[in-house]
């Protein structure tokens, strides 16, 4: 597959500083910066709204191919920065809810909808110049991506960054709590039967457990142009 403007695609479990790292990395570069995560937070919220058992697969899977999504660029309209509108609401402050996010996580699991949605963030990087982030985008979404990295972190460090994203957003949760429900993502996510998280085979792994959000970014940047005629 030919494409003018390469493809990074960032993948970790949650918590491992994906969204802030891929943000920055695509505003760097100029390219436009895709959360699919938000995606599937989006789903597992319009679940919510409309009533949709979680254990009826049939039912999510239908709702996900039917939700309009899309991706618009934040106000002031800089790159990196994109806002999830679904069916013409702007949701980007909505998915974030802790019961959204736990939400997602099973849905995430349901293989039509995972089908839905990748066949939606393939048509979104077709033309390249885009920092895609998730938990397959180097191994199933784009497997051809030019630059693929996979950020990890202890579960200690990515539940102590949970709950201070969650007390900064004024949600109150006890830090047991936090950890369990990573725990338990965790178990979902590298499980799961349909494209469970895993490096890709030729991914590069980034431990940031001890690395700063911008250590991260300088060498992930540093790798696209060791690989791509990106300067």
């Amino acid at each position: 597959m030919s494409r003018l403007r390469p493809v990074v695609a960032i993948d970790g479990p949650t918590a491992s500083g994906k969204s802030t790292v891929a943000r920055a990395v695509a505003i760097r570069l100029g390219f436009r910066h895709i959360d699919t995560g938000a995606m599937y937070r989006s789903v597992a919220l319009a679940a919510a709204r409309r009533g949709v058992d979680l254990r009826d697969a049939a039912a999510l899977t239908a709702l996900a191919a039917s939700l309009a999504i899309e991706f618009h660029p934040a106000p002031g309209g800089a790159r990196g920065g994109e806002r999830i509108v679904v069916d013409g609401e702007d949701v980007a402050e909505a998915v974030r809810a802790p019961e959204v996010s736990t939400a997602a996580s099973i849905v995430s699991a349901v293989p039509g909808v995972r089908a839905a949605l990748v066949a939606r963030q393939q048509a979104l990087g077709a033309a390249g110049g885009i920092v895609m982030e998730g938990r397959d985008i180097g191994t199933v979404v784009f497997p051809n991506a030019e630059v693929k990295v996979f950020l990890e972190a202890g579960l200690e460090a990515r539940t102590r960054r949970r709950h201070d994203e969650l007390t900064a957003r004024g949600v109150e949760v006890d830090l047991d709590e936090v950890r369990r429900q990573e725990a338990e993502r965790d178990a979902r996510d590298v499980t799961r039967a349909h494209s469970p998280l895993r490096p890709a085979d030729d991914a590069v792994i980034l431990d940031t457990t001890l690395l700063t959000s911008e250590q991260v970014v300088a060498a992930i940047i540093q790798l696209v142009r060791e690989r791509t005629d990106v300067v």
